[in-house]
């Protein structure tokens, strides 16, 4: 198949362009500088110019709470313009299936845990990234909207919390676990003997790494049309991605200060937000269709470890 990747360069698309094109499929990517989403024209011009079979969208704008209390417009307009352009050039172009990458932010704040597919839209949103969370709901709309219309097979996967090669490692904009790898790696270089954190470190949080990812959001790609829409009743929208296990902050901080091998103390500053208390998601609808993920936390920590040393040079300078 002739596959357009969104969202290549992130570690989502990255990793999902990495296991296409193992699979032996056509990849189809632009950089931004190539291709602005936001802008209508753009977008238009090149799926009538390359006439993909497949999108798998997978450009966001994204980060932590920091960034999400920061920038709300940015995430708001950015993420809701990326969606509808994409979504609505690829049914403008013939595009029959077409893959959305969400978030499982979307879920309400105070929504009974594990969190089920079916709690989408029945209470208030968590406040420190409501403006994100409202444009993914808009993009699980836009696909089930146009399925609706137009009979087509638009397809939305909600991943948990991600993490692995190419992660975003920002002191202030990236999520906790880049966040924290990186502040525990440069604490131990500089000799600091101690490592203070946002929040209470109570919540409890869970992690998928990018590569399993990958494998679960091409396993629902890959359903045939009548397994996915029994899945999916009575929205025909989204099917949740985790891997059903979850951690407490202060237990990441410690998995992450050994990894890095951190000694020092680690404090927490409780006057800080902490965000969602709790984020587990319900995973039961694709673990009954087969797949499970692979990776352990403590695994999949190490070996993102060792990526972000390899790329320190790089990181330092994007």
């Amino acid at each position: 198949m002739k596959v357009y990747v969104a969202g290549h360069r992130g570690m989502v698309g990255g990793a999902i362009r990495r296991r296409l094109e193992r699979a032996g499929h056509e990849v189809v990517v632009r950089s931004h500088a190539e291709l602005d989403l936001t802008d209508q024209a753009a977008v238009r011009a090149f799926f009538r110019a390359e006439k993909p079979e497949v999108v798998v969208l997978a450009a966001a704008k994204v980060g932590g709470i920091h960034a999400n209390n920061t920038y709300p417009a940015h995430f708001i307009y950015e993420n809701l313009m990326i969606e509808a352009n994409v979504i609505h050039q690829a049914y403008e172009t013939g595009v029959q299936r077409l893959l959305f990458l969400g978030s499982s932010c979307i879920y309400p704040r105070a929504v009974a845990q594990p969190m089920a597919e079916d709690a989408l839209l029945t209470g208030v949103l968590e406040p420190t990234n409501e403006p994100y969370a409202i444009a993914k709901i808009a993009g699980i709309k836009l696909c089930e909207s146009y399925n609706r219309q137009y009979g087509l097979d638009y397809r939305s996967v909600m991943p948990t919390n991600l993490y692995g090669p190419g992660d975003n490692f920002h002191p202030e904009n990236s999520h906790v676990l880049p966040a924290l790898m990186r502040r525990f790696h440069e604490a131990r270089a500089e000799g600091r003997e101690e490592v203070v954190i946002w929040g209470s470190g109570r919540p409890l949080r869970e992690f998928l790494h990018v590569d399993d990812m990958a494998d679960g959001a091409l396993f629902v790609m890959n359903l045939d049309t009548e397994t996915y829409r029994a899945n999916t009743q009575p929205m025909l929208s989204h099917i949740n991605l985790g891997s059903g296990e979850e951690i407490s902050i202060a237990d990441l901080a410690v998995l992450i200060a050994e990894v890095t091998g951190y000694e020092g103390r680690i404090t927490f500053d409780s006057t800080r937000p902490d965000g969602t208390p709790r984020k587990l998601m319900d995973v039961s609808r694709l673990t009954a269709m087969g797949w499970r993920a692979k990776t352990r936390l403590p695994e999949g920590i190490a070996t993102t470890y060792l990526w972000y040393k390899d790329h320190i040079s790089v990181l330092r300078q994007a």
